[in-house]
């Protein structure tokens, strides 16, 4: 009796080991791309493309791509909002600034970038498997899908627009400040050393 749950055991550590292991190349890798910016979002891009390219060939599995579409519209708006919603908090130490005398407070989001690139990386890995799934594929008629997705994408960004200007807060910057180099005059005092 002893020996059958031996076994299992020792069946269960391999894999156990192996999935850690797995788990912490991928994490490695996964830090690593952090300060890499253009290079994810054009292996992203890669993944999206080729997520059409299969929903195109195949011709089908629409509902998948309108829940995806779904799902990187939430995680838009997401990326978008503050942490910290302006009509929902009161408190005056964690509002964004109103006017310009009020101190400046940088805009943090809801959703970080990272997660964000993450999540819609995921999405398009896990939307392409789905297609390998005959059962995902349910017949839809494709254009009211599109239409009424358009629709919502149009009335969502709307809104959040709208709140961008409410509470007059913009949630792209390009980040640090860049000096020039210096003036031609010192360049050319430089030379004269020479």
């Amino acid at each position: 009796m002893e020996g059958n749950g031996g076994d299992a055991a020792n069946v269960v550590a391999p894999l156990a080991k192996w999935r850690n292991d797995f788990s912490r190349a991928f994490q490695f890798y996964l830090d690593r791309s952090t300060p890499h910016l253009t290079e994810r979002w054009l292996g992203t891009l890669a993944v999206a493309a080729i997520y059409v390219l299969r929903a195109y060939f195949v011709q089908g599995f629409y509902i998948i791509s309108y829940g995806l579409g779904i799902y990187i519209l939430n995680l838009l708006i997401g990326f978008l909002s503050p942490k910290v919603d302006p009509e929902l908090e009161v408190s005056d130490d964690a509002s964004l600034p109103t006017k310009g005398s009020d101190e400046f407070k940088p805009f943090i989001r809801r959703l970080p970038e990272f997660k964000f690139w993450y999540a819609i990386t995921k999405a398009f890995c896990v939307a392409f498997l789905m297609t390998f799934f005959s059962v995902f594929d349910v017949p839809v008629f494709w254009p009211i899908l599109l239409c009424y997705w358009i629709v919502l994408f149009v009335l969502t960004m709307k809104r959040q627009i709208m709140h961008m200007i409410k509470y007059k807060y913009v949630p792209f910057s390009r980040g640090k400040q860049r000096y020039g180099r210096k003036k031609s005059g010192a360049s050319s005092s430089g030379s004269m050393r020479d």
